[in-house]
């Protein structure tokens, strides 16, 4: 238990934030505390009912307690921290921030495309963006984890349209930097800056399952 407890105080903040809240949600609902129909992602109650909380909840929420429920939150809680701890070391308000602009591209989508919950899709834009950044590793989580159909391309989507306009579209030849973290976010993590680690010194080393090349 002490293990298990050093292992969750050693996690980074935001990810440590994002994993509790997705268990908490999950316990609440395995105690009948609330129900999944309380959280899912409604444009009509958010915005005529004010049920705003929704905006939240749908990201929180991967299914009741077993196997499928373990899988995607050790899967969500890898590639969130690899992120944190790897490009974004150093700069949480940033990490924040695309937190923030994948969770308002994916409300906006699920709007149209009528998703109920957002968190598997949100997973799957944190895989996409560090996969980018990361095109020298590969991992395979055993073949044992599968996502939604719909849940993919709208991760993907996210993801890339995340990644282009941070990191593709600032460099080229007329490119600017459109996404711009704004100060009261930076003022609110307020973390000191520092050098993303080398490659070889990023988390994510252990390969779950799969051949580094």
């Amino acid at each position: 238990m002490n293990a298990l407890i050093a292992a969750y105080e050693d996690m980074p903040p935001v990810t440590r934030a994002y994993t509790t809240a997705c268990v908490l949600v999950t316990l609440a609902v395995q105690l009948d505390f609330i129900t999944p129909f309380q959280l899912y992602f409604n444009w009509e109650l958010v915005f005529k009912q004010w049920q705003v909380w929704r905006l939240l909840t749908s990201f929180c929420f991967f299914g009741s307690f077993g196997f499928s429920f373990l899988f995607n939150m050790v899967f969500t809680y890898r590639y969130c921290m690899m992120l944190e701890e790897g490009s974004f070391r150093g700069r949480r308000a940033d990490f924040v921030f695309m937190f923030i602009f994948g969770a308002l591209l994916m409300i906006v989508c699920g709007i149209f495309v009528h998703m109920l919950f957002l968190g598997q899709a949100f997973t799957i834009m944190l895989v996409y963006v560090w996969s980018r950044r990361n095109p020298h590793i590969q991992m395979n989580f055993f073949g044992v984890l599968s996502f939604t159909a719909p849940y993919l391309p709208l991760g993907i989507a996210c993801g890339h349209i995340y990644f282009f306009l941070e990191d593709v579209f600032p460099y080229q030849e007329h490119g600017t930097r459109l996404l711009k973290t704004p100060q009261w976010l930076v003022w609110l993590c307020e973390e000191r800056q520092a050098e993303p680690l080398p490659d070889d010194e990023r988390p994510g080393g252990y390969q779950w399952g799969a051949d580094e090349e």
